[in-house]
């Protein structure tokens, strides 16, 4: 639902609006009606090209992407994914220049980069006002493996467990490599990291195309290149496809679909689908009825009787 909201005289000489289309900033001027009482809206390109510009047919999806990629590029908004899955976006100075008289509950996900590097509220650090990443607590180093007359040999100081770095394997009582300290700790060293299963002999699965390749095959098969926006969507929606893990034969074939055909680019992920579960004749399907006709000899086709 729509809400009244303020735009000062300032927003008019603000360099930030001023580094975007004129269209984009009427874009901005609508997403402040259109947000919640937090700033925060859903990330669909159809649905604000139809809240806001309704009457002028010309301006579309595609240009109000266009228009999003704009305020995004200016940090006016933040383009996020929520916990559900979903895409939002975010006014980045929503708050400040809007005050809402008793504001809504929430409506959307929180801004993971604007709301999202606070403390949360159940951490006991949140009553302090931390708004950087606070430091883990303190814990003992754990042990790798059992080793025989450890307690012996390795004498244990006071801060030890202040650590939370690994701390220098002795070279005399561990035989495998500690953890670098410059990366994460993969796991177990008998385990091929390649396969799911930890087998030995399962090789890591290499990406066969990114969305770039994809994008440059269909504008090389077309006639004449396409605009650059038609090839940025073309392109965000091979992305999408491609991170779901399907296989790029298929959004090769669906691609061709929709370069055949001339079709808009967001009917992309239906033409895969064609291309990955095509249409199959039904086993029962019933024939076409035969149109009648009157034979040549009545008598003989009806064995002489009417």
């Amino acid at each position: 639902m729509a809400r009244i909201r303020t735009i000062k005289p300032e927003a008019f000489s603000s360099e930030s609006l001023a580094a975007v289309s004129i269209t984009a900033e009427r874009t901005f001027f609508g997403l402040l009606t259109q947000a919640d009482d937090h700033g925060r809206f859903r990330d669909q390109s159809a649905v604000i090209a139809g809240l806001l510009w309704s009457l002028r047919p010309e301006h579309g999806p595609i240009e109000v992407e266009d228009d999003l990629t704009q305020l995004a590029g200016n940090e006016l908004i933040c383009r996020y994914e929520g916990e559900d899955g979903k895409r939002y976006l975010h006014i980045v100075t929503f708050s400040k220049h809007q005050k809402v008289n008793r504001p809504s509950g929430v409506r959307h996900p929180n801004c993971p980069y604007h709301d999202g590097g606070r403390v949360p509220l159940t951490s006991s650090l949140a009553q302090g006002g931390l708004r950087e990443a606070s430091v883990h607590h303190p814990a003992p180093v754990p042990e790798l493996a059992p080793i025989p007359h450890a307690a012996s040999m390795i004498p244990i100081s006071a801060g030890l467990d202040g650590f939370s770095e690994p701390s220098v394997q002795h070279q005399q009582e561990v035989r495998e490599p500690a953890p670098s300290p410059h990366g994460p700790d993969l796991g177990p060293r008998i385990m091929d990291l390649g396969s799911p299963l930890g087998g030995a002999s399962a090789p890591a699965t290499p990406q066969t195309a990114t969305a770039q390749q994809l994008v440059a095959e269909y504008a090389a098969a077309c006639v004449k290149r396409p605009p650059e926006k038609v090839l940025g969507h073309v392109g965000r929606e091979i992305g999408k496809l491609l991170h779901e893990g399907i296989d790029p034969n298929h959004i090769r074939a669906g691609v061709d679909r929709m370069r055949l055909k001339s079709l808009y680019p967001s009917l992309l992920p239906s033409l895969v689908n064609e291309a990955m579960n095509p249409p199959q004749a039904t086993a029962g399907a019933r024939r076409a009825p035969r149109p009648y006709t009157n034979p040549v000899d009545a008598e003989a086709a009806y064995g002489g009787q009417l």
